[in-house]
């Protein structure tokens, strides 16, 4: 049984579209638990939830969505929506004129909003590439969503996942490395940061990211665990203290288990 994040969104949809509300908040409660949710996963949570009359879990919900793409029109007029009805006219007032503003900006000759709804739709279709095992053609599609919206860093971070899955960890670093400068506190970016330049061989990179990610998230088991792969790593490969080369520069001869030196025969 299929129960990707993606699929479950794609459940939650349904629901959504027949006015099962609940049914949509249960399914995307179990993304939001998968640590996997991306902005539509909160945007459309936030609105069940208003839909509901249950204003402060969505307003909770809009501005996690908000923080993962601070684009997202939709998402930004439907939090206007929920502060009046909370009876925060300023804000509303405020996330109203921020929607405006975005809406206004063309990208790629499409208005703003059109560009967005046209990066979602590639998105859209890269997930059910993926999840149909067409990994080059999803990356292509999460590649022509960027192009859309450069600033919706939660497609970049799953085109970085997907582009360290096709085995592309060059590739995925710069995208990692582009989501870091722009949003410094998305932690999970960083430890997958981390991940990219491990992978394309740049052990000392990796191991300063993680150790920032350490600092600003002692709790995160992730994190532990990259370090201490790498602290096997660099055991593995260190001579043993007191051990001299050959003076050909060549490590010292391998032991036997009684501690004399193996010859070859």
């Amino acid at each position: 049984m299929d129960v990707s994040p993606e699929h479950l969104v794609a459940q939650a949809r349904e629901r959504f579209q027949l006015q099962d509300y609940y049914g949509a908040i249960h399914l995307l409660e179990e993304v939001i638990a998968t640590g996997r949710a991306f902005a539509d996963a909160h945007h459309l949570l936030g609105l069940s939830y208003s839909l509901v009359g249950q204003q402060d879990s969505a307003l909770a919900q809009l501005d996690r969505a908000l923080a993962l793409n601070p684009y997202y029109v939709e998402a930004l007029v439907h939090r206007a929506l929920v502060l009046n009805e909370l009876g925060r006219e300023a804000e509303a007032d405020a996330a109203f004129r921020r929607a405006a503003q975005i809406g206004g900006v063309p990208r790629r000759g499409f208005p703003a909003h059109v560009a967005a709804k046209l990066a979602n739709h590639h998105a859209r279709l890269g997930d059910a590439y993926l999840e149909s095992g067409g990994l080059a053609t999803a990356i292509d599609q999460y590649q022509a969503a960027l192009a859309l919206g450069p600033a919706f860093h939660d497609l970049r971070y799953k085109l970085g996942r997907m582009l360290l899955e096709a085995g592309r960890a060059l590739d995925a670093r710069e995208q990692f490395e582009i989501i870091v400068r722009a949003r410094p506190n998305y932690l999970d970016a960083a430890a997958m940061l981390g991940l990219a330049c491990y992978l394309a061989g740049d052990g000392l990179a990796a191991k300063a990211v993680w150790e920032d990610c350490r600092e600003r998230r002692p709790e995160d088991p992730r994190v532990e665990a990259y370090l201490a792969m790498l602290a096997r790593n660099d055991s593995a490969t260190q001579v043993p203290a007191g051990a001299a080369a050959s003076p050909d520069g060549e490590p010292p001869p391998a032991r036997s288990e009684d501690g004399g030196r193996k010859t070859s025969r």
